[in-house]
């Protein structure tokens, strides 16, 4: 199975008109642009589009009207405690987590094509075990462009005394702006069956940190067991 994907073009309006609203470009009660000026403007299909409006209508940022258009509620109050396995990784202090391996490795494809860099690229591979009960929950690589790592301590292999998140911040000043994941049901590749002790299916979640020039931070690989994982949402039916 290929683990290759780029944001869904869906995605990738909804992440624009997003950071228009937190910007404060489109303010609560303002009109967005009409659907054919949101096709025409990021080239993509209507359905496109479409979806994108109803995702955001769905999570809360906008309130569509029928034959009126789509207004601007805000950001969600909620947004936050929506569950987020990337945002989790990249903020667990690392004393929840064995530190199993950090090194510097050519990016294979998926992750090279994630990061927008030519494959076989050297980043650095940072792989963790996450414990629930004195059992493994988790085996999360994270991936570092060398430039993001130099100057920081996570090519290093002790376990930092914050998250990853905390740690670039403090050290190399860096924002997390927004994250892209996506989540598959997939088995476990040999290294995360040992770790993980169980060659069951996992939940796989690959997802990209974003700064806000919308340059890659890091990317992560994380495999949860789905015998101790289960993912729940609660949502508006309009």
């Amino acid at each position: 199975m290929s683990m290759e994907f780029a944001p869904p073009k869906y995605a990738q309006v909804m992440t624009a008109l997003q950071r228009r609203i937190e910007a404060g470009e489109y303010s609560p009660g303002d009109m967005l642009p009409s659907e054919t000026q949101l096709v025409r403007e990021f080239g993509v299909g209507r359905t496109t589009v479409v979806r994108a409006l109803q995702t955001l209508a769905m999570q809360g940022w906008i309130e569509r009207e029928h034959g009126r258009g789509s207004f601007v509620k805000g950001r969600p109050e909620a947004a936050v405690d929506r569950i987020r396995p990337g945002l989790g990784t990249a903020e667990r202090p690392e004393d929840q987590t064995n530190v199993m391996d950090v090194r510097r490795v050519a990016a294979p494809r998926h992750i090279a094509r994630l990061m927008g860099v030519a494959e076989r690229t050297p980043v650095i591979a940072r792989t963790r075990v996450a414990m629930q009960g004195g059992r493994p929950s988790a085996v999360e690589t994270l991936w570092f462009p060398l430039e993001i790592a130099v100057g920081t301590d996570v090519d290093k292999p002790a376990p930092l005394r914050q998250g990853i998140r905390q740690h670039l911040q403090a050290v190399k000043h860096l924002r997390f702006d927004h994250i892209t994941e996506r989540l598959t049901a997939r088995k476990p590749t040999e290294e995360e069956a040992e770790l993980l002790g169980s060659a069951n299916a996992v939940l796989g979640v690959l997802a990209t940190v974003h700064d806000p020039s919308g340059a890659v931070v890091l990317t992560l690989s994380i495999a949860l067991p789905g015998s101790l994982h289960e993912l729940e949402d609660v949502y508006q039916v309009r």
